[in-house]
């Protein structure tokens, strides 16, 4: 199957007692199985991630390219590329045509961001599996056909949702982007994040900055895997969220008091600092006679990013203090994922994830030509 159309092929086979059977047209070929190019591969992967299901994305294949595969070869194809991308990224085999050294700003100096957060993704449960085996087994019995045995069961996971992690590097203009994700729990996000910052050489930026939401676990694996930062600043919208969330439950959605109250607050965390908001907060909490709850959650939550909070400092030195490109990663990778009634296997929702990883980095030419050097 190519992009022309169908291609056969005769082909001639020898054979020699001693030695068995060769065709020696298959190594020319470089495939021996193979039963479709790597423009078709191409083709499939770039409609399936602007498509909402396999079976439409394979209409459009049929309508746009004349190659027709039904919706359940076209997913077999997308999921087996994407594992293809998985495995040439943890190999270190796919390049990166730039590096920190080519991530200036207008003074000059070479400036790198670091993100990371969590995501959630729909998965198919492992009572949901079985479901689907026994219907299959029903569906066979009443056809009264023998039938091959059905391939082992894979098991499915515990629950309908599970979080995904997300890595991004990008620069102060986000010219340049690397985007990676893992199904994966926090140790492996936080290899991820050792082995891309490796690949661009992030250590030899001169400026090297977390914007993150303020988990725990980020931290923690930032600390536990020696990222060479020079700042990690907890994202001013979260903070911002949290402010508000407390403001609702102290004074309701819309008086006006509350939100003066907040307003002024995150002025001073943005403009003079954590110490000067930390003791207003504190002020504040004190003379509340209701809401107390609220306001030590909020407490709370500010004294535990204490290291973090640093806008002024930021601000002076021309940093961002907001996660936005790293939100926006979260949302374009998984948005394949999470059409109506949509449910993966974990891996094969990493696979896609990974192809759409690609695009968002800049690398999909890349892949397609690396791959085209590998079939050569």
């Amino acid at each position: 199957m190519t992009v022309n159309g169908r291609v056969r092929i005769w082909r001639r086979r020898w054979y020699c007692p001693g030695e068995g059977t060769t065709t020696p047209l298959d190594v020319w070929l470089d495939t021996l199985e193979g039963t479709i190019s790597l423009g078709v591969r191409e083709m499939a992967c770039r409609l399936n991630g602007d498509g909402k299901n396999f079976d439409k994305a394979a209409a459009n294949l049929a309508r746009t390219a004349q190659v027709r595969v039904s919706g359940e070869t076209l997913r077999v194809l997308v999921e087996t590329e994407g594992k293809r991308v998985l495995q040439a990224q943890r190999s270190g085999q796919l390049p990166i045509d730039w590096s920190a050294a080519d991530c200036r700003t207008e003074t000059d100096a070479t400036r790198l961001y670091v993100g990371s957060d969590g995501v959630m993704v729909p998965l198919v449960t492992d009572a949901e599996k079985a479901a689907r085996r026994q219907k299959v087994k029903q569906k066979r019995r009443r056809r009264g056909k023998k039938a091959r045995p059905l391939p082992p069961r894979r098991s499915g996971a515990d629950q309908h949702y599970k979080e995904f992690k997300v890595v991004a590097f990008y620069d102060e203009d986000q010219d340049h982007r690397l985007v990676c994700g893992t199904r994966g729990g926090c140790e492996a996000a936080g290899r991820l994040m050792r082995r891309e910052a490796g690949r661009i050489h992030l250590d030899l930026a001169d400026e090297k900055v977390g914007n993150v939401d303020g988990a725990p676990w980020i931290r923690n694996q930032v600390g536990r895997h020696s990222l060479p930062l020079d700042a990690l600043g907890l994202d001013f919208y979260h903070l911002s969220e949290n402010v508000h969330k407390a403001r609702r439950e102290v004074y309701g959605e819309d008086d006006e008091a509350g939100k003066t109250w907040a307003g002024e607050l995150l002025h001073v965390f943005k403009h003079e600092g954590y110490e000067a908001a930390w003791r207003r907060l504190l002020e504040w909490r004190v003379a509340l006679r209701h809401g107390r709850p609220a306001a030590d959650r909020l407490v709370n939550y500010v004294s535990e990013r204490r290291d973090m909070i640093r806008y002024p400092e930021f601000q002076a030195k021309g940093w961002q203090i907001g996660s936005g490109p790293t939100e926006a990663t979260c949302k374009t990778l998984t948005a394949r994922l999470k059409g109506s009634g949509m449910r993966w296997d974990a891996e094969n929702a990493e696979a896609v994830m990974a192809l759409e990883a690609l695009s968002q980095s800049g690398q999909w030419d890349q892949y397609w030509r690396w791959q085209l050097r590998q079939a050569g």
